[in-house]
């Protein structure tokens, strides 16, 4: 039986090519999709040793999102402790990077000494990758993410003490 996610990746697909009808079988199940007048219908036949709807990635992805959203409370309260202190976010959702290549060194460590136009990481968004000028000069006092981790928009990547 197909996830609901595969299925919602299949009808945005048909929806944005030129196919009118589709139907595939996978596992016993029946899946047709046909376009009318710009709108989807997905019709899946029940099968009888099979139960309507098993949602097997709900569960799993609520402990995911909790444990990040932890992670992001946790941070915070640092970050207010002092408020001399400047936070580099993150200007968009992508994959933080501290380096340049995985062969080189980090662009920043803690203690490192920071201009307004020094690069401190790379967020990779859609296969392009930004680099992020630190804004303020200082120093680096804490990295607040880690390599390779996923960003949000406005998330604290790293804390500046501020000259």
């Amino acid at each position: 039986m197909m996830k609901i996610q595969e299925i919602r990746e299949l009808i945005k697909l048909v929806d944005q090519s030129s196919i009118d009808e589709i139907e595939i079988e996978n596992d016993g199940s029946i899946i047709k999709m046909k376009k009318q007048s710009g709108v989807t219908l997905v019709e899946t036949p029940l099968v009888t040793n099979v139960p309507t709807q098993q949602v097997v990635q709900a569960p799993v992805a609520q402990p995911v999102v909790a444990e990040v959203k932890q992670e992001a409370e946790q941070v915070q309260p640092q970050a207010i402790a002092d408020e001399n202190l400047h936070k580099i976010v993150s200007p968009m959702v992508g994959t933080f990077y501290q380096s340049p290549s995985p062969d080189s060194g980090a662009y920043v460590k803690v203690g490192s000494k920071v201009q307004p136009d020094s690069v401190v990481c790379i967020v990779e968004a859609m296969k392009l990758f930004n680099e992020i000028e630190a804004e303020v000069e200082g120093e680096i006092v804490e990295i607040l993410v880690n390599d390779g981790q996923l960003v949000e928009y406005g998330q604290p990547l790293f804390l500046v003490k501020s000259k």
